[in-house]
């Protein structure tokens, strides 16, 4: 699910262009890590926002993405991304939500696409924050945001599955996970992903296969 989600939301959402800037949120997680790398198949720079530095040695060291911010650390967002993505935004992959999206909104291009797969940072909220209002700046730049849910795509799932499994085949495409040993230990495992502990996809491990 997570490999078909970044696929068509970058590919059929994102409609990436060979030379455009891809941002990622989220970029370390299951679904981020998988998008930040068809991105750069698909010929883009990737900036990728995540937390804490080992995240951002896995994006930037073993990923291979131009550039990453660590949110956890830096004080401006806005200011971050302007360093990172000096040449704008083309596409925005947004899995978080919060300050991120906000900086991203305050740096698209013309005929910039943001791409809303999630919005984890504000799952928990008991009200909406109410955050900087960036969709102004949109209508000159005369950008399109969409929402993607996976199972739309249900009948082309046997096409992402072919080439996903291609590239993981060929090398071009790798993928990390997070194991937590024991049934008992989910509950911390599942909390454990709004803190932004996993790298990859956060999975429990119950037993061995031949057990």
């Amino acid at each position: 699910m997570p490999g078909r989600t970044a696929y068509f939301g970058l590919l059929d959402a994102g409609n990436p262009s060979p030379g455009e800037t891809v941002v990622v949120s989220g970029a370390a997680g299951a679904v981020g890590s998988t998008v930040v790398q068809i991105a750069k198949l698909a010929g883009c720079r990737v900036v990728g926002f995540a937390g804490l530095e080992r995240k951002i040695r896995y994006l930037e060291d073993d990923l291979g993405i131009g550039a990453g911010i660590d949110y956890t650390e830096v004080g401006d967002y806005r200011n971050a991304l302007d360093d990172a993505a000096p040449d704008g935004v083309d596409v925005y992959f947004d899995n978080v939500g919060g300050p991120n999206t906000d900086a991203a909104f305050s740096r698209p291009n013309v005929d910039a696409r943001v791409v809303v797969c999630g919005q984890i940072s504000q799952y928990n909220d008991e009200e909406a924050a109410t955050g900087p209002r960036k969709l102004g700046g949109l209508i000159h730049m005369r950008a399109t945001v969409e929402g993607i849910l996976v199972r739309d795509y249900a009948e082309r799932y046997e096409q992402a599955s072919e080439r996903l499994t291609g590239w993981v085949a060929s090398g071009d495409l790798t993928y990390r996970e997070t194991v937590t040993e024991g049934l008992e230990n989910a509950p911390d495992a599942f909390l454990g992903l709004f803190e932004g502990e996993n790298v990859g996809k956060q999975v429990v491990k119950v037993a061995d296969p031949s057990e």
